[in-house]
């Protein structure tokens, strides 16, 4: 690492979570998501609740009390006039009042949190360690909450985009299995019984009927089966090696996949290096963001080369992965000695690239999908009228 150096002083090492082992995560890529932010709760709750906090920080308000406020306002339930229906406790509150008991009894807010790894991740706590230490809680406070604000959003977008095409693509599977398996026979079974010779169109859409009609069943199974030994493959080092590759590879989505991984890895780092977090530990850390095990292997081998003594965009630039845009941002900061900007930058580059990219594949799929459907019942269609038509013209 060059030009950019920092210190974190934390006095408190905080306990992981009881329910979780933090070892096992760090060694086991496969369990990577419960090492991120949100685990157990909603990143929209959560960033709430970071925000709030920081919100009646910035106020003036003593951290204590601040927290009491917390959980009075996460135990809040609306009044409705069924006073007799019971509503669920809500389970963030009964973690923030056991976080509260902890700073009132003399523990650190990193300490205190670090009790519930089940809901504070690595990232989360270090980051407030560093912000304790440095005496700008607040500012570290909403800085995590626009972090999770904008992975919210990010997220929020590329689900948004990518949901009408999904559902496209099954109605589409759903009408064809409908009209091959009940309809189709129903019609072609009149000129079956004519015993005349039939267009080749109306030929294969008897014989495509038949299958479906026959193996829809088994084609169920194999379909449920295939899908079954994929994920159980997935779950196993060397299976989820390979599918994660796989995904980075596939036309079109490959490279949106891989635009979302980059921008959830560079804000979190700007984060982490913004609040005094050292490259080395910021560097483990974000290993558990990346939802790509390929994209994590890659962070090792970046961590690695960064503590021989490379720098880290030497280091970027020999895993091949990522565009070279991002090596030129990150050297950049690098000389200047803001490597954290660097980050934040590319973070906000990849955001903006992520919404494009989406709106894009959206914008292709959609007459893709309608032009694929409008072909296999247009061909539905000419095959059972071309008989109609030569019966027609016989008469």
């Amino acid at each position: 690492m060059q030009a950019v150096e920092h210190k974190l002083p934390v006095n408190e090492v905080a306990p992981p979570c009881h329910h979780i082992d933090t070892s096992e995560l760090d060694n086991n890529h496969n369990r990577a998501a419960q090492s991120d932010i949100v685990t157990r709760v909603g990143a929209t709750h959560l960033c709430r609740l970071t925000r709030q906090l920081a919100t009646l920080l910035h106020a003036g308000m003593p951290l204590v009390p601040a927290l009491s406020a917390l959980v009075e306002q996460l135990r809040d339930v609306p009044k409705t006039g069924m006073s007799s229906l019971k509503t669920k406790q809500n389970p963030l509150a009964r973690v923030m009042e056991r976080v509260r008991d902890d700073v009132s009894h003399g523990s650190t807010l990193a300490g205190a949190l670090g009790r519930h790894r089940c809901v504070f991740s690595d990232i989360f706590v270090n980051t407030v360690a560093a912000g304790e230490a440095g005496g700008t809680l607040e500012d570290v406070l909403e800085r995590l909450a626009k972090m999770l604000q904008s992975r919210v959003k990010l997220t929020d977008k590329v689900k948004a985009a990518l949901a009408y095409p999904i559902m496209m693509t099954i109605v589409a599977v759903g009408v064809v299995v409908f009209l091959l398996s009940y309809v189709v026979p129903s019609i072609t079974q009149i000129f079956l019984e004519m015993n005349r010779v039939l267009p080749w169109p109306t030929r294969l859409l008897i014989s495509l009927s038949d299958f479906v009609r026959t193996y829809l069943l088994l084609i169920i199974i194999a379909a449920c089966a295939a899908a079954a030994a994929v994920i159980a493959a997935s779950k196993t080092q060397k299976g989820r090696l390979i599918t994660d590759r796989f995904k980075l590879r596939m036309p079109l989505f490959g490279k949106l996949i891989l635009k979302l991984e980059i921008a959830r890895l560079t804000r979190t780092l700007g984060i982490l290096l913004t609040s005094g977090v050292p490259i080395l530990a910021s560097l483990k850390i974000v290993k558990g963001v990346a939802k790509n095990s390929f994209i994590a292997a890659a962070v090792d081998s970046i961590r690695d080369a960064v503590a021989k003594g490379d720098s880290v965009a030497a280091a970027v630039g020999r895993t091949g992965l990522f565009p070279p845009i991002v090596f030129h941002i990150i050297a950049t900061g690098q000389l200047s000695a803001n490597l954290e900007d660097g980050f934040l930058n590319i973070a906000d580059m990849y955001d903006d690239e992520v919404d494009m990219t989406a709106k894009t594949l959206t914008s292709l799929l959609e007459p893709a999908i309608l032009l694929v459907m409008g072909a296999v019942v247009g061909f539905i269609v000419l095959a059972i009228l071309l008989p109609i038509f030569e019966i027609n013209q016989a008469i």
